[in-house]
């Protein structure tokens, strides 16, 4: 094994744009900051894992323009191996801009995918899956995703997935392969008909999955394990500033504590913390804390 997590998914280029309020229609709005960062559902979850001590590496497909030379070098610089990475010369990263709102720390993204290709379903072989511990998938392209299910499930590689699609005809055999679903609560809510974040992880739960997860940001997530008990892990108040990426910040620290043999338990509740602390900073990269870090923390809140 040469990489602790793998992820082929998402990856962006954000221009965040800070305002005071977010502007009600027709009205003018004054821009406070802007700054460049990378981002991406799979970007950022490969970086936050890598700061909390994963190996890892990005097998997806960008070009040769700016954006792409920005992403790549966004990812090496945090020590994400781009070796594995498709190069087409018609290929981009996803290119968003965010709009900040200061006085709440909730942002809108206003992004454009034109370019935005997936690693080819060919290109996702067991010699490929077998070289890491854990798998990470995204929406960017289903096909994508379940081959590398199907796969990983074969070779008994653990799945991690963040997934928000509306219609997808192999949707079911999508979720039956995916060992460790992590999914946000409106998404979970939509797929199953359920009232609340706990019901939508019952119906989603399976003794063959270990677990099945739901966030629902300030107030937390509930997980099943295995088809157990639906458990809750409490979010962890923290003096909001932007919530841009924590939900890929959740799922990248989770895959990296899947990676490293942690209970499901002991993964969610690092995956909240890592989240909660990449909330106190501006953009979906800039806060993300190291292990240590994110351990301190606990650590201070344990007491």
């Amino acid at each position: 094994m040469r990489w602790d997590v793998l992820g082929y998914g998402l990856v962006s280029v954000d221009e965040l744009l800070y305002v005071a309020h977010y502007p009600p229609p027709n009205t003018k709005a004054q821009v406070l900051r802007r700054e460049r960062q990378g981002g991406g559902l799979t970007g950022t979850a490969l970086v936050a894992a890598a700061r909390v001590g994963a190996r890892c590496a990005f097998a997806g497909v960008l070009g040769d323009d700016d954006l792409s030379q920005h992403a790549i070098r966004e990812l090496e610089r945090e020590g994400v191996d781009c070796s594995l990475l498709i190069r087409r010369a018609d290929a981009r990263p996803c290119h968003s801009t965010i709009v900040v709102d200061q006085s709440t720390g909730s942002r809108n993204i206003f992004f454009t995918r034109d370019g935005v290709m997936a690693r080819p379903v060919a290109e996702i072989t067991p010699e490929l899956v077998a070289r890491c511990r854990v798998l990470f998938v995204d929406s960017l392209d289903l096909d994508a995703a379940l081959q590398g299910a199907l796969v990983a499930d074969a070779l008994g590689v653990p799945v991690v997935a963040d997934l928000d699609f509306v219609k997808y005809t192999a949707a079911d055999a999508l979720l039956s392969h995916v060992s460790h679903l992590i999914l946000p609560e409106d998404f979970a809510l939509r797929l199953t008909g359920a009232g609340t974040a706990p019901e939508a992880v019952a119906a989603l739960a399976r003794t063959t999955r270990p677990c099945t997860t739901v966030t629902a940001g300030e107030r937390g997530a509930w997980y099943a394990v295995a088809g157990g008990p639906v458990q809750h892990q409490p979010a962890f108040a923290v003096p909001t500033v932007d919530t841009t990426g924590c939900g890929d910040v959740f799922h990248g620290a989770y895959a990296a504590c899947v990676a490293r043999g942690l209970t499901v338990p002991e993964s969610i509740r690092f995956a909240s913390a890592a989240a909660a602390i990449k909330a106190m900073y501006p953009g979906g990269r800039a806060g993300i804390p190291d292990r240590a870090a994110v351990e301190r923390f606990l650590a201070a809140r344990a007491t």
